[in-house]
């Protein structure tokens, strides 16, 4: 990763779950970062320990309004956009926005500064997925009106997005579909199953599971996610390349998993099962080992335990925005 030394780096989102841990990984290896957020579910206290150090720069900014940085730049990371259901629920136009008009603008950045481009898309893209594991060759099964379309779809028009400006301006560009990741600095309502899990469990509140609990994902912490990514700009790989743990189990199970972690005693709760919810999530990372060299190294005992110790110290620590 040496390649990264001495360059300059634009990551959108970069105050959210991921994007701070790219700042900070990027950062640590000698980057400048210019990390621009919204805050719309970006939180400043992912990335507030990164204020003083040489290279970093937090702008405020909406990338779905423009994008202007001044200077060189070398890679542009479009991580900006609501990524868990309960937040692109309630902002559904503004994820199809950043999907599409962020995108374009983040595009352009790296198109005017002859940047590699790395476009954050996701699992999701998949849908409800009649292949399995899936591999990057499998269109997808998504239902472009349902809840959900407002992300999944917006992520799809990105990919297709971005395969127009390589093929028609010659942009440099790159794709990741990112699987569950999972780890410090998810927001405690981020809504997803791990951290409502984790705050259910520690509060001894039935943990909800929606269904029967028999529907699988696949969980890869943060760590292996962020090199996996990093793997991908480091190169000329223009993907889509998966990114994700082939470690697959049943919501009930991490359920159980987290449970166990916390010695927790309280019960399960069935829930109704959300409209258009996957019934299956499993990623195929042969790609990704033949052609960046990556795997996954950190297993979902050891994941979970990092996690629920941050989320743990986080209830005595004072909030921030």
């Amino acid at each position: 990763m040496s390649r990264f030394q001495a360059r300059r780096v634009v990551i959108t989102g970069g105050a959210g779950f991921v994007g701070s841990w790219l700042c900070e990984v990027l950062t640590d290896r000698g980057a400048a970062v210019v990390c621009v957020d919204n805050f719309s579910t970006g939180m400043t206290a992912n990335v507030s320990h990164l204020l003083d150090r040489p290279g970093f720069e937090l702008v405020e900014a909406d990338v779905s309004a423009g994008l202007d940085v001044e200077g060189p730049v070398d890679l542009v990371m479009h991580f900006a956009s609501p990524a868990s259901p309960p937040h692109y629920l309630r902002l559904p136009v503004e994820t199809l926005k950043v999907g599409s008009l962020g995108t374009m603008h983040a595009l352009e950045l790296a198109r005017d500064k002859g940047a590699r481009f790395v476009l954050a898309s996701t699992s999701e893209v998949y849908g409800d997925p009649l292949e399995h594991p899936q591999r990057e060759s499998y269109w997808g099964n998504v239902n472009p009106v349902g809840p959900r379309s407002v992300y999944d779809e917006a992520k799809r028009f990105s990919e297709a997005l971005t395969m127009a400006y390589r093929t028609t301006y010659d942009v440099n560009t790159a794709i990741v579909r990112i699987f569950n990741t999972y780890g410090p600095r998810m927001r405690p309502d981020d809504g997803r199953a791990i951290p409502t899990f984790v705050h259910q469990a520690m509060d001894n509140e039935p943990l909800t599971v929606a269904g029967d609990g028999s529907q699988t994902r696949s969980i890869c912490y943060v760590d292996d996610t962020v090199a996996g990514i990093l793997a991908l700009a480091a190169g000329s790989e223009p993907g889509p390349v998966n990114i994700g743990n082939g470690d697959e189990m049943t919501i009930l199970d991490l359920a159980e998993r987290i449970k166990g972690l916390l010695g927790s005693s309280a019960p399960i709760q069935f829930i109704d099962l959300p409209t258009d919810d996957p019934k299956v999530r499993c990623p195929d990372t042969s790609l990704a080992r033949q052609r960046l060299g990556w795997e996954p190294l950190v297993s979902a005992e050891v994941g979970l335990k990092r996690t629920i110790e941050w989320f743990v110290s986080q209830r005595q620590a004072p909030q921030q925005r």
